[in-house]
């Protein structure tokens, strides 16, 4: 006998986050009849009669880890009536809905670690509110065979937590206590020692000892960050001069190291963990950070990590576990043949990583993603309006940064960072995660999109992807996809008008051929124009000019009139060999760059002026040194912004402003400050006159400078009163450049 009823269909993440059980609840707190299923696109539910308040009840008091996209309810008939109210299994394959990204210890399971029961001091308790969630899983749908911890069977009393619809673990895949569950053990000397592997580590870094720790995505490398010499193995061991490192600390350790504010809080309790940059007190050797006035901090986001840092009782350096230039190593045996070197010992666990994530990296104030990865990662961004019916693509970003983004059903998929694709093992990475993610989403791309820049490798495979599988290849210009992805992140509708983009970073290819890096575009998904740009100067040396700061303060102060001061100031570099290539045009390609402007003016300023011992690291001193003189209340020096002429905004007589000031005694720190005012006032001032012209509806600021927070706050002051677009949960820098490039080929696709 059927009956009439009402079917729910629930969208977004909402699977391996306990809504099952949740639903259950709702559904016996109620009295309603049916059941629940995940199937492909989500979560269904089936109810006989009238279903109340029960969709207004799901997203209002959906588990923490659920992300609700759509509530539908529609009509559903019953071939027979329900008695009760069911968890059914599973149905179909496919992957409409997300995965959910790992997420940290929740409070429960803290409790419980820290406890009398039978998961005290276990480094793998986990629920269906936290744990280990993509770095664990193998395939869909998210169920224990296909994950890592199919190898651990459920001892009789973990099946009994799994099976009940009431109980917090029921279906939690990763489920496991001390029975059934994963080991932990300590390693020295090619073998494992006897005793409590928490203890020994703890002891051995409290020794002034260096142990690489296995975590979810990876392994880490801790240290002492309190112990100068320890801090110096370290960074002599790994041969990391200057990058700074990241801590992992409890809170009640925070303010004695950082300053802590609301908004860090809570980016630190957030279930993704992150690393949250936060202003430095001081109060840890130098050595941790040298020249940066932020420290990297972390919250422990295991049970692992909780019982270590409370053994412990101290704050860690915390940093990736790999060799110079690779990615973190993931593997036991990997380690120890990689890290032996570094590692004075080992603590280890017998639970595969099914992939390498690296910890996400934020700042909190003003609130930007530097690094999307562990616990951000595979959650999805809706598309904006306009995009309902955009066709399946893949983007494949740039060369630095790498990321995958794929679109798909009206959200897109911006994958985890990935690194620099010169480096081998990054590249075999990026090839795994272009195959990974393909079939956890079972996407099937109608659409390539790729950098313009014809021999970045990410382009170069993308090329091949559409030309073996037949498909449209989209080549989008380096800074056309970073405006296109902060109008995506701000859901900038597909026909919202015009904006105005003010672009700041490293290196793109510009469609004239020079290498573009400070502009303002003037467009939307489908097109931009260049209205203005820094007036380009040679890269001597082409990609050395990246790492050697000297070689771009050279041909800036050449062009100002002051190379008695580019003598002065770089005595024993080949000066006369760089101004031949560079008037000759021999391996010194013309760039705007705005992040190699910053190189130029650290140079002058004796910031790293021979080498850069990391990307950015020139700019990162130079902003410290700003910061520090603004907090410091150094008189403020002002250099006047120039008009575009031609569209180029010429530096040149901020390089003489900044001469003379510093001739005139003046602060270097007040200078950094004044440089950084000049750039922000430069680039608002003619978006500006493009919104009050009627020409652009706002500003959207994207590009790696923009990491720069002075910066960022700088031009958002100086844009004052008009609507500026920022990024907030996709990253500036090319990290966020396949989620442009993936909405400027669906917005061409559509209009082809």
């Amino acid at each position: 006998m059927k009956e009439q009823g009402v079917q729910v269909r629930v969208r977004g993440q909402v699977q391996g986050v306990g809504f099952r059980p949740f639903i259950w609840q709702l559904a016996h707190a109620r009295g309603l009849r049916g059941h629940v299923l995940n199937d492909p696109e989500g979560v269904l539910v089936r109810v006989a009669g009238g279903i109340g308040d029960l969709a207004a009840a799901i997203r209002a008091e959906a588990p923490p880890l659920a992300r609700v996209d759509a509530v539908e309810v529609t009509a559903f008939t019953f071939d027979a009536p329900p008695e009760g109210f069911e968890i059914v299994a599973s149905r179909g394959a496919g992957a409409e809905t997300r995965v959910t990204p790992d997420a940290a210890t929740c409070p429960a399971c803290l409790e419980e670690i820290r406890g009398a029961g039978r998961r005290r001091g276990y480094a793998f308790t986990n629920c269906t509110h936290c744990g280990p969630r993509f770095t664990i899983l193998k395939g869909l749908p998210y169920d224990r065979a296909k994950t890592t911890m199919a190898p651990f069977v459920m001892c009789p009393d973990c099946g009994a937590e799994y099976r009940d619809p009431a109980d917090r673990r029921f279906h939690a895949q990763p489920i496991a206590c001390p029975t059934c569950g994963p080991r932990l053990w300590y390693e020295e000397g090619g073998g494992e020692v006897q005793g409590d592997a928490i203890a020994l580590a703890a002891a051995r870094l409290r020794a002034g000892g260096i142990v690489a720790v296995k975590g979810l995505g990876g392994f880490h490398l801790a240290c002492d960050a309190a112990n100068a010499g320890a801090v110096a193995a370290l960074r002599a061991r790994k041969r990391r001069p200057a990058k700074p490192f990241a801590l992992m600390a409890r809170e009640a350790d925070l303010p004695a190291i950082v300053e802590v504010s609301d908004a860090a809080t809570a980016a630190l309790r957030d279930a993704s963990a992150p690393v949250v940059l936060m202003p430095a007190r001081g109060t840890l050797p130098e050595a941790v950070a040298p020249g940066i006035d932020s420290l990297g901090v972390m919250l422990p986001y295991t049970p692992l990590h909780h019982l270590l840092l409370d053994a412990f009782d101290g704050v860690l350096v915390m940093t990736s576990g790999n060799l110079s230039g690779e990615p973190q190593v993931i593997g036991n045996a990997e380690a120890r043949e990689k890290l032996a070197g570094f590692a004075d010992g080992f603590l280890m666990h017998d639970r595969e990583i099914a992939r390498r994530l690296d910890d996400s990296v934020v700042r909190a104030e003003p609130p930007m993603v530097l690094r999307r990865a562990r616990g951000q990662v595979p959650g999805t961004l809706p598309l904006p309006p306009g995009f309902e019916d955009a066709p399946p693509v893949v983007a494949y970003g740039g060369q630095m940064k790498a990321a995958i983004c794929l679109v798909k059903n009206g959200q897109a998929l911006l994958g985890h960072h990935l690194g620099e694709l010169d480096e081998a093992l990054t590249w075999e990475a990026f090839e795994r995660a272009d195959a990974d993610y393909a079939v956890l989403f079972d996407h099937h791309p109608q659409v390539v999109a790729t950098d313009l820049h014809p021999d970045f490798r990410a382009t170069r495979h993308g090329q091949a992807r559409a030309a073996a599988e037949g498909l449209r290849c989209v080549a989008v210009q380096h800074h056309h996809a970073h405006l296109a992805a902060c109008l995506g992140e701000n859901l900038w509708p597909r026909e919202g008008g015009k904006v105005v983009g003010i672009i700041l970073d490293g290196l793109g290819l510009g469609p004239d051929g020079t290498v573009w890096g400070g502009e303002i575009l003037l467009g939307d998904y489908a097109g931009y124009e260049r209205r203005v740009w820094l007036d380009p100067a040679p890269l001597i040396g082409g990609d050395r000019a990246q790492i050697e700061p000297w070689r771009n303060a050279l041909v800036r102060l050449d062009a100002a009139g002051l190379s008695d001061w580019a003598d002065a100031l770089f005595p024993d570099a080949p000066r006369d060999l760089a101004r031949q290539a560079a008037a000759k045009g021999i391996n010194a390609p013309l760039s705007s760059s705005v992040g190699r402007l910053f190189d130029a003016v650290a140079a002058c300023l004796g910031i790293c002026p021979t080498r850069q011992s990391y990307e950015g690291e020139a700019a990162m001193r130079l902003e410290a040194l700003a910061r520090r003189s603004g907090r410091a209340g150094a008189p403020k020096l002002g250099f006047g912004a120039p008009a575009p002429r031609g569209g180029a905004l010429a530096p040149a007589a901020l390089l003489r402003e900044l001469r003379a000031a510093q001739l005139g005694g003046a602060d270097p720190g007040a200078l950094a400050l004044a440089f950084h005012r000049w750039v922000a006032e430069a680039f608002a001032a003619p978006a500006r006159a493009l919104v009050e012209a009627g020409e652009a509806r706002a500003v959207a600021l994207s590009g790696g400078v923009f990491q720069n927070a002075l910066l960022h706050d700088l031009t958002c002051a100086a844009l004052a009163g008009l609507p500026v677009l920022t990024h907030r949960r996709v990253p500036a820098n090319d990290g966020g450049l396949a989620l442009g490039q993936a909405l400027v080929a669906a917005a061409q696709s559509e209009s082809a």
